[in-house]
């Protein structure tokens, strides 16, 4: 299937509708954050991502690239994450150029306290909207898109 015959209608309207509902939904986690007076939503994306990684620790790029934010942009929250005592920055030994970003105690208990509300969030926006036979085919789906676009990136 070339790839302008692949955008009918269906697919138009599937794609616009996906569009819509990340945002929509994203807006409605990021009001619960915001009414329960915790940080924003992208605070969350890097404490996470932090979190998750080796010794709590990435360098900037590696940050940028799976919090899928540009480094400029990067570099403003990491300097707000930094003043709020959520992480702090350590230079690369190896690399003088280069500068890890390292979660904090704080930063985990802010990961947590935002994870209770942004859990509440997706099982109420989400979850409890789709069956376990739709979420499984659209975790297939959506698996199948990122496959296509890690490939298409080389």
């Amino acid at each position: 299937m070339s790839n302008n015959a692949a955008l009918d209608p269906l697919r138009n309207t599937a794609w616009r509708s996906l569009l819509t509902v990340h945002t929509r939904l994203l807006d409605l986690i990021a009001h619960k954050l915001t009414q329960a007076d915790l940080p924003p939503l992208e605070w969350y994306d890097v404490l996470l991502t932090l979190k998750e990684a080796p010794d709590y620790s990435l360098r900037l790029s590696e940050l940028a690239e799976r919090v899928l934010l540009s480094r400029s942009n990067l570099t403003r929250l990491v300097d707000r994450l930094e003043k709020a005592d959520l992480l702090y920055r350590k230079s690369c030994p190896s690399d003088r150029r280069g500068t890890y970003a390292v979660l904090t105690e704080s930063g985990l208990s802010m990961q947590q306290k935002m994870w209770l509300v942004y859990s509440d969030g997706i099982a109420e926006y989400f979850a409890t909207h789709i069956s376990d036979d739709e979420a499984r085919t659209l975790q297939q789906i959506c698996d199948r898109l990122l496959v296509a676009a890690i490939a298409a990136k080389r």
